[in-house]
C-alpha cells in the first residue's frame, strides 16, 4: 500500500463532522450527572451507586443488542481489548468521577472531570495522525480557560485529582474505541459498561459490605436517568461519533457538558449567575465557535504524520481522495 492511499483511506474514515443535535443532547445529559450524582449519595454508598449506574446502562443496551441479534466479537483478543476498556472507561472512571464529586463543588468538578479536549489533543495526533492547527489548539485552550473562570471562584478540594483522573480515563477509553475495529458498536457498549460494572461491584462488595440504599422515589428517578439515558444513551451514541468524526472537531463538544450542569444547577438549585459565570461562558462559547468551524483544508494524515499548512501539500492530498468515500456503518 503506498502513503499516498494511507493518507486517503484515513482521512476518508473519519472525515464526517459531528451531528450538532446529537452531540448536544449528549452534552446536556452529562451535565445534568454532576447534578444527579450529588443527589445520589444521599441515598447510597459512592462505589455501590457507581456500579448500578454502568450495570443498568449495561443491561439495557445487552437487551437491545439480544433483541436485534448483533453480532458477538469471536477473537479472545478483541474481549481482552473490551475488557480493558470495561477497566478504563467504567471502573476506573465512573469510581473517579463520583468520587471527585464528593469532594469538590459541583462546577470544579464538572470542570477538571471534562478536560478531554486537551488531554486528547497529543495523542489523537500520535496515534491517529489527527492534525491539529495552531487555531484549534489555542481555541481548545481558551475553552478550557473559561471553564476555569467559572470554577475556580467556586472552590477546589481534595477531589480536583480525581477528577483529572476521570478525565484521563475517558481520554484512554475514546481513544481505544478506535481500536475496536469491526465490533458492534451496541454490543461493545454493553459488554464494557457490564464488565466495568462488575469490577465496581465487586470493590464495593470488599469495600463498602452489604448495600445500604435508601431507595426513596428521587434515587430511583436519578439511578434511572442516570443509568438510560446519561450512561447507556449517550455512551452509544458517543462510540458511534467517536468511529466517523475527527476527534480534534469531536472533543471540543465536551466543553459543554459543565457549562449545561452550571445551567441545570442554577434552574433546578435556583442558583444566581455572576459576573465568573457569564464570562467563563461567554468564552466557552467563542473557542467552540472557533474550534468547530470548518476550515477549508480538513482531513488526517498517517499516524505520527506532522501536518504543515502548505497550500501546494494541500491539493497533492486532495488530488489522491478517492471519490465517494463510503462512511463507517456504525450506526446502530
Amino acid at each position: 500500500m503506498t502513503g499516498s492511499s494511507v493518507d486517503s483511506g484515513f482521512a476518508a474514515a473519519f472525515s464526517h463532522r459531528p451531528a450538532r443535535l446529537r452531540m448536544l443532547w449528549i452534552t446536556a445529559s452529562l451535565g445534568a450527572c454532576f447534578l444527579g450524582v450529588r443527589w445520589g449519595l444521599r441515598d447510597a454508598p459512592l462505589l455501590w451507586f457507581a456500579a448500578l449506574r454502568a450495570l443498568l446502562g449495561g443491561a439495557a443496551l445487552a437487551a437491545v443488542a439480544i433483541a436485534q441479534r448483533r453480532p458477538l466479537p469471536r477473537s479472545a483478543a478483541t474481549w481482552g481489548g473490551i475488557g480493558v476498556l470495561g477497566l478504563i472507561n467504567v471502573s476506573l472512571a465512573f469510581w473517579a468521577m463520583f468520587a471527585g464529586i464528593a469532594g469538590l463543588a459541583t462546577g470544579t468538578a464538572a470542570v477538571l472531570a471534562n478536560a478531554q479536549p486537551l488531554l486528547i489533543l497529543l495523542p489523537a495526533w500520535w496515534l491517529f495522525g489527527e492534525r491539529v492547527t495552531a487555531r484549534t489548539g489555542l481555541a481548545l485552550v481558551v475553552g478550557f480557560g473559561g471553564l476555569l473562570v467559572v470554577a475556580v471562584p467556586g472552590g477546589g478540594g481534595q477531589g480536583a485529582l480525581l477528577s483529572l483522573l476521570s478525565a484521563a480515563a475517558v481520554t484512554t477509553g475514546t481513544l481505544m474505541v478506535r481500536r475496536l475495529d469491526g465490533v458492534d458498536v451496541v454490543v461493545a457498549s454493553a459488554a464494557h459498561l457490564l464488565l466495568g460494572g462488575t469490577v465496581l461491584a465487586s470493590v464495593a462488595f470488599a469495600m463498602e459490605g452489604v448495600p445500604h440504599i435508601d431507595w426513596t422515589p428521587r434515587f430511583v428517578a436519578v439511578l434511572i436517568f442516570l443509568g438510560l439515558i446519561a450512561t447507556a444513551a449517550t455512551t452509544l451514541a458517543w462510540f458511534v461519533e467517536t468511529r466517523r468524526c475527527p476527534l480534534s472537531t469531536l472533543t471540543p463538544w465536551m466543553f459543554l457538558v459543565p457549562i449545561f450542569g452550571l445551567l441545570i444547577g442554577i434552574a433546578a438549585l435556583h442558583e444566581r449567575p455572576d459576573a465568573w459565570m457569564v464570562t467563563g461562558i461567554v468564552l466557552v462559547l467563542i473557542s467552540m465557535r472557533v474550534a468547530l468551524t470548518k476550515h477549508p483544508t480538513t482531513g488526517a494524515g498517517p499516524p505520527g504524520h506532522l501536518y504543515v499548512a502548505d497550500s501546494a501539500v494541500d491539493k497533492l492530498e486532495v488530488h489522491h481522495k478517492p471519490p465517494n468515500p463510503q462512511p463507517p456503518h456504525d450506526d446502530p
